[in-house]
């Protein structure tokens, strides 16, 4: 193990993301021969194989699913040494990794590239996680500097910040005849199939206790992973459904999906700038984090407030 270098670690977490060698040499910008090269070198070094290879298949040994824990910690600590000596240096340079859920990925990017504007020596790298259940493993494993997310984790020690309102929506296809209702009660709602996310989104618990706290039980039809798969399924007129008004802007703009004033609704909750206790930020992190805290609201209210009516009945908060 003594031979063993942060080079071999980095090619063997990415071989190991993506399962490919080739892939793992595009991402790395090496040749695959060098990246094999690497995984051999280190594959001795330990006296172990790490990759069980049967063709082009690649797969992780019982041996590898273990080292790769304890790479990632050793490459989590490094990148802290150096965000810690980077401080000292008071420099804003550098790459700043990014994890946010999907929803997320509808108004971050902006955010960044007007970030970037101010801070053009520092590299961001996004990681989108398709719900908040990965994200918190990436929190929790070191492998992002900041996450952009909406109920902060329990279950891990977190600073976690709000920056922004979150409201979430009921929507329906044009023509649906539930808008002939001008504030449909939710027991309406219930009456009507709905097309929702994943138990493990954020945006489903919050539904969930939505119905719970009215004493309605929802017909859910479908759940599906992908706000993109469910917008096209409401278009389609497969049946209502609830997601976060931020995803929805150029279909309600363009009218391929109706906005439901549903009674208490919107359901306000906020979007949250988060890392762990126990990680210090590096200038770079510090500086987006700051960053959003001070511009993020303005942006996401200039997006929603077209979206709603001029005189939206006033949703309550979701704790």
């Amino acid at each position: 193990m003594k031979t063993v270098t942060f080079r071999q670690l980095r090619v063997f977490t990415e071989v190991a993301r993506h399962l490919s060698f080739v892939r793992a040499a595009e991402a790395l910008h090496l040749t695959p021969p060098a990246v094999t090269m690497q995984v051999k070198e280190l594959e001795s070094a330990i006296e172990l194989p790490l990759f069980d290879r049967e063709g082009r298949k690649v797969s992780l040994t019982t041996a590898g699913e273990y080292f790769l824990v304890y790479a990632k910690r050793m490459l989590a600590t490094l990148k802290d040494a150096d965000d810690a000596m980077a401080r000292f240096r008071k420099l804003e340079q550098g790459v700043l990794n990014i994890g946010m859920v999907s929803t997320a990925k509808y108004f971050v990017p902006r955010l960044l590239t007007q970030f970037r504007e101010e801070h053009p020596g520092i590299e961001v790298k996004l990681q989108v996680s398709a719900n908040r259940e990965q994200l918190v493993t990436l929190l929790q494993g070191g492998e992002v500097d900041i996450a952009i997310m909406g109920r902060p984790p329990k279950e891990i020690a977190t600073r976690a910040e709000p920056f922004a309102a979150h409201p979430h929506v009921f929507v329906a296809p044009p023509g649906h005849p539930i808008l002939q209702i001008g504030h449909p009660p939710l027991s309406a709602i219930a009456a009507h199939p709905l097309i929702v996310r994943e138990p493990a989104s954020g945006t489903r618990a919050l539904m969930d206790r939505f119905f719970q706290d009215h004493r309605v039980e929802p017909r859910i039809a479908m759940e599906m992973p992908s706000n993109e798969t469910i917008k096209q399924a409401v278009m389609a007129g497969m049946g209502l459904s609830f997601l976060s008004l931020h995803t929805m802007g150029l279909e309600l703009r363009c009218g391929l999906m109706e906005l439901l004033h549903v009674e208490n609704t919107p359901l306000m909750r906020t979007w949250n700038v988060v890392h762990m206790q126990s990680k210090m930020l590096s200038p770079a992190a510090e500086a987006l984090r700051y960053f959003i805290l001070e511009h993020g609201e303005r942006q996401l209210a200039e997006h929603d407030r077209p979206l709603l009516d001029p005189q939206p009945q006033a949703g309550r908060r979701a704790g």
